[in-house]
């Protein structure tokens, strides 16, 4: 590779608070600013930015939707084409994967965010033409960024794609966490969700299970979203909102997982679960029910958590932790520290970028 530094462009439909969000503009200040020039693209609103930006330029489109965006985005990339665009979110990824036909010297890579043919299950309406692109937009990405392996082999098995352009690059642990917890001291079992309220997330079943535990417990929910009246109807109907708190949004998240006790992940599908490795590395262990979407690439069989099948299995780990809670922050947070540190995730975005730009000298 020569002495020219790379000039990548990271997309994204905005900065307000979200996983994808802030692991790419995490991903985008982070990279080696001797060997890349990054902008951040945005096509959504700077006053809706959660995530303050520094060390690079970031541009707003200003547009309420990623639709009305189309023009100024693809009018961004035939003036500036360059070498690298990556977005994430996959309405976007659809859009600049097309973006990118105009501009012969751009390569485009796409991050996916979610396990595709399940999501499908989960989705409120059909859109027939956008079906069409989207599912069309792979064969336009030069690489394909997925976040766990389930995620990869997913893509593979419903999608005619060359197996090189797909690449495993699983979230970072972002700066903000930091485990800085003690051994449990207290009896009382402090439980926490970090997530949208959407059907895929699963509070309901996680209300379910703790309907039917005996002990004392508090449970902490940060995150709003359309289920947000059905879940707290339900939490009505079982008689727990005196044991509940409700968190619409919060930049204190690393503090509410120290203060818990236990993750409680419902989630039917996930992409990489950046609030499950978020609250690991605070020291604060997980218990999952079984799905898609890298929860047996995270959780250590009680080093940091529990995957189970069931309710029953998961009521049965809660009696669990009650009578003698196993586990130790230092440990927990290792468990992922070791594998998902900034260091680490952020080399390997690296690696795709150089390669995607001169793949013989890095081959």
């Amino acid at each position: 590779m020569n002495d020219t530094k790379i000039n990548i462009t990271f997309a994204l439909p905005s900065l307000a608070a979200g996983g994808a969000e802030r692991v790419m503009s995490f991903v985008a200040q982070n990279l080696d600013q001797s060997k890349f020039n990054v902008t951040l693209l945005i096509t959504e609103f700077e006053k809706n930015a959660a995530y303050d930006i520094k060390g690079i330029p970031v541009i707003y489109l200003n547009k309420d939707r990623v639709l009305k965006a189309i023009p100024a985005l693809f009018k961004y990339v035939i003036k500036n084409k360059p070498d690298i665009v990556i977005s994430a979110i996959g309405h976007l990824n659809t859009v600049m994967a097309y973006a990118t036909i105009f501009s012969k010297r751009t390569k485009f890579i796409s991050r996916e965010v979610n396990i595709l043919s399940a999501l499908k299950d989960f989705a409120l309406k059909k859109n027939t033409i956008g079906s069409y692109f989207s599912d069309r937009r792979f064969n336009y990405s030069d690489k394909i960024i997925c976040q766990s392996n389930d995620m990869k082999e997913d893509i593979q098995k419903y999608n005619d794609i060359d197996e090189q352009k797909l690449v495993v690059i699983n979230n970072p642990i972002t700066d903000a966490f930091q485990c800085e917890k003690t051994e449990k001291t207290n009896k009382k079992l402090h439980f926490i969700t970090v997530a949208r309220l959407k059907e895929q997330k699963g509070h309901k079943r996680v209300i379910d299970a703790l309907s039917k535990i005996e002990f004392p417990f508090h449970y902490t929910i940060v995150g709003d979203g359309p289920e947000h009246d059905n879940v707290f109807a339900q939490l009505e109907k079982y008689n727990l909102m005196s044991q509940v708190t409700h968190i619409e949004n919060t930049n204190e998240v690393p503090k509410y997982l120290t203060e818990s006790d236990v993750y409680l992940q419902g989630s039917f599908i996930e992409g990489f679960p950046n609030a499950v490795i978020e609250s690991s590395a605070m020291g604060t262990p997980i218990l999952a029910f079984n799905a898609p979407g890298g929860i047996n690439e995270i959780i250590e069989s009680n080093i940091n958590g529990h995957i189970v099948e069931d309710e029953s299995e998961f009521i049965q780990k809660l009696n669990e932790y009650h009578n003698d809670y196993p586990f130790k922050p230092k440990d927990v947070s290792h468990s992922v520290t070791k594998k998902y540190s900034k260091a680490i995730i952020v080399k390997r975005y690296e690696a795709v970028f150089l390669d995607v730009v001169n793949p013989k000298s890095n081959a």
